[in-house]
């Protein structure tokens, strides 16, 4: 289903949802909706761009904050905060990775138990390689938004994950 579709549905089952449920608060649930339809595009949209470049997004996210490393090398558990994946997750994209030849694990000096995850020269060539293709992509999926709009986004977004963080944390208990 396309994004406009969507868009379709949810102004379409807008009404019977809060008639079926009139206590949920109404442009909040909407905001979440709309959030979840914008992440599914953008999933898809760059499933479709790396598919034919035989590796995931996820992949490339990892090796390119790996490359942003002074050493090139952080901890699965670090890495899996980053890029916005849960550890199962991680373990899944790092395995993928290293078995391409794209990273290996080192023993970490500070504590033998955990292990290091470090980027290889083949796992920096293919982020270079990739990266050189990726301008074009990046921009058209953002190019019905003006300058002003991307700015706008940009801090909408960051106070959003502030939001959703302080809600989350609310009721934590003071240590």
């Amino acid at each position: 289903m396309r994004g406009t579709e969507r868009l379709k549905v949810i102004e379409k089952t807008t009404d019977p949802l809060f008639d079926a449920l009139p206590l949920l608060p109404k442009a909040e649930t909407i905001l979440v909706r709309l959030l979840r339809v914008g992440a599914l595009g953008l999933d898809e949209y760059f499933a479709h761009i790396f598919r034919h470049l035989d590796i995931t997004e996820k992949h490339y996210h990892a090796l390119c904050v790996l490359v942003s490393t002074r050493q090139g090398t952080l901890y699965p558990s670090e890495l899996s905060e980053i890029i916005g994946t849960s550890r199962a997750n991680i373990t899944k994209v790092l395995s993928s990775l290293e078995a391409k030849g794209y990273v290996s694990r080192k023993n970490s000096n500070k504590d033998g138990r955990r292990n290091s995850i470090l980027i290889t020269t083949k796992g920096r060539q293919i982020v270079g390689r990739i990266t050189e293709q990726m301008d074009t992509p990046v921009e058209a999926a953002f190019a019905n938004l003006t300058s002003r709009e991307r700015n706008q986004l940009d801090k909408l977004l960051r106070k959003m994950i502030v939001s959703f963080d302080d809600a989350l944390h609310a009721n934590d208990p003071i240590v």
